[in-house]
């Protein structure tokens, strides 16, 4: 398990530092004593159904085409899993094409519609080479049935977009009861779905971000950031 020592011991990555920040400074990121769906108590919560305007929607969707681009990953089409996904992807694929990549996008209903063009999926037909994008990847699940719909639809899923990597360890379900996996979420996907995961931040970066600050209202929360980075990180 790597942990971050001090604002020297991790190249910066200005991409992932000015996200933290604009995080921050939207109240989507935020520190205090959260409890997590593995039953954890972490010092900090990311919500990203708070990127609740237009502007920062906009921007947010500037960051995820940014780090796209930047991590060569190959795609012919955006995919949007319910329900977060959906903006996400739609919201992706306008910043795209404003850069001048114009790709068809797509999304999922929760349940199938039985009028109309019917089925569970929207949007573009699914092809070729297709990234899902979403805000983080929890325990996979999303993931999984994201990867299965796209290959029953004859196109290949080559990667997933994240907006934070919380680089922390899964649990797992065992005759004993639950346990720590000894891998995240994200590597999961990554080792047994085979795809490729970018993230526009990790918790190294947070921890980066909180070293650095001169402010101490925002320095104090390193230790136990950092402590819980410790404990359950991978």
């Amino acid at each position: 398990m790597s942990t971050f020592g001090g604002p020297g011991t991790a190249a910066r990555d200005d991409l992932a530092q000015d996200f933290v920040a604009f995080a921050v400074e939207a109240g989507v990121l935020r520190f205090g004593e959260f409890k997590t769906k593995a039953g954890r108590l972490s010092p900090y919560f990311f919500n990203a159904g708070l990127f609740d305007d237009g502007a920062k929607l906009g921007r947010l969707a500037e960051f995820y085409a940014r780090r796209m681009q930047a991590s060569g990953l190959a795609f012919d089409m955006i995919f949007g899993p319910a329900y977060k996904g959906i903006t996400l992807a739609a919201a992706v694929a306008i910043e795209l094409a404003r850069l001048g990549r114009n790709l068809p996008y797509a999304y999922n209903r929760k349940e199938a519609k039985d009028h109309g063009e019917g089925g569970s999926l929207v949007g573009a037909k699914l092809h070729g080479r297709v990234v899902i994008i979403d805000d983080v990847i929890s325990a996979g699940t999303s993931v999984r049935e994201s990867v299965a719909m796209i290959r029953a639809a004859g196109a290949e899923p080559c990667g997933v977009a994240i907006a934070l990597d919380r680089q922390e360890r899964a649990t797992e379900t065992t005759q004993d009861g639950v346990r720590d996996a000894d891998h995240s979420a994200v590597q999961f996907v990554q080792r047994e779905l085979g795809l490729a995961v970018c993230a526009i931040a990790t918790l190294s970066d947070l921890l980066q971000y909180l070293a650095r600050q001169a402010d101490p209202a925002l320095a104090q929360h390193l230790p136990r950031v950092q402590a819980y980075r410790d404990r359950y990180g991978v």
